[in-house]
């Protein structure tokens, strides 16, 4: 009796690890589906962005679906500028990894696409400026 309640722990990870993964290759299926059809997409632990015909939209994962959090057209794109971001209003360095967030600014409006690593963040940066150049 003893040696079953030594498994009993292990049997518990084993179930829950089990839950976990089953709930991420859920959240990447519906992300499949939701970018089906986009220039570009990323999915990451601060949620999922997409640019489909001109227009970035970036939502959440939340109660097993997407949630739309924003859209912004990237025809009327002027600045994008790579923010830290939880300390205001700081740059990040070109140094600088991790949690960030893309301010896109342009036809007078200024909105926020976070991301969970700084490095995607800048090749994102560079494909929405050219995006944007392009489609002038």
């Amino acid at each position: 009796m003893i040696h079953g309640l030594l498994w009993f722990p292990l049997l518990l990870a084993f179930l829950l690890l089990t839950a976990l993964g089953w709930v991420e290759r859920r959240r990447q299926n519906l992300f499949r589906n939701w970018a089906k059809g986009a220039e570009i997409a990323k999915l990451d632990s601060s949620g999922a962005a997409q640019l489909k015909k001109g227009i970035l939209s970036w939502s959440s994962f939340e109660a097993g679906s997407f949630q739309e959090k924003g859209s912004f057209e990237v025809t009327k794109l002027e600045l994008v500028e790579l923010m830290a971001l939880t300390s205001g209003e700081a740059p990040l360095t070109n140094e600088s990894q991790g949690s960030c967030r893309l301010r896109l600014i342009g036809n007078g409006k200024e909105m926020d696409v976070p991301f969970a690593d700084a490095e995607r963040a800048r090749n994102w940066m560079n494909q929405l400026m050219e995006n944007a150049r392009c489609d002038l």
